[in-house]
């Protein structure tokens, strides 16, 4: 790393010292006048790749992370840990995959209602946020997920969720949740958030008159 040597050790200083991951307006207001903060951070990501921490983006901000790599041989696992219920697992990777999305879509998704201690325990954990008012009768609250769902499981954006790809390509990523292709996804591209599957459920398809249309859906267990 020599090129801009003194702005990159700020640079590099200000992400160390953080105790939370910092915007790129944030980084570029206590850098000398005139540093490229586009090439210091690709030269740090750069550096920083084959080592045992990582710079990473997490939407629009930017931190230090434990390598993947490595990430097993430093897990400590605390068994006072709250492991999310079946409910919250799905409920989170259905906003996750269709945000934003209301309570009413995520019903139909998972075909049972969900009770309001749900959204609760999302929230509790910052994994999701409301996202405005669907413009409809009732204006239903919309959910997305937040920058600490990102930095959870190690994404940049949402665009990073395995298989997003595939649910454009079937027809399942809109406004309206379609979920008659959900079958020809495999459980961890569906659902692979860094959560271990250990349990699924199947939903019975009900293509009736007018019905509410259920798929079958391979869905996670507990939290790694």
């Amino acid at each position: 790393m020599a090129n801009q040597e003194e702005p990159i050790n700020i640079l590099e200083a200000m992400l160390f010292a953080a105790t939370e991951p910092l915007d790129e307006t944030t980084l570029l207001s206590k850098l000398p006048e005139g540093a490229n903060l586009k090439d210091l951070l690709e030269e740090l990501c750069q550096h920083y790749s084959t080592r045992g921490i990582n710079l990473v983006k997490m939407g629009k901000k930017w931190a230090f992370r434990t390598s993947p790599k490595i990430g097993d041989s430093l897990k400590i696992e605390i068994e006072s840990l709250r492991k999310l219920s079946q409910a919250c697992l799905e409920t989170l990777a259905i906003i996750a995959y269709y945000q934003p999305i209301t309570r009413a879509e995520i019903e139909e998704i998972r075909g049972k209602a969900s009770s309001r201690g749900t959204l609760d325990i999302l929230l509790e954990e910052s994994w999701i946020q409301p996202k405005g008012k669907r413009r409809t009768p009732g204006r239903p609250t919309t959910w997305g997920t937040t920058e600490n769902f990102l930095d959870h499981f190690h994404l940049s954006s949402v665009k990073d969720l395995p298989g997003l790809e595939e649910l454009k390509a079937s027809g399942l990523y809109d406004a309206k949740p379609a979920i008659n292709a959900y079958e020809k996804l495999s459980k961890e591209k569906l659902l692979g958030l860094g959560l271990n599957a250990e349990k699924e459920k199947n939903l019975k398809v009900d293509h009736n008159d007018g019905d509410d249309k259920k798929e079958e859906i391979k869905k996670i267990g507990t939290v790694a």
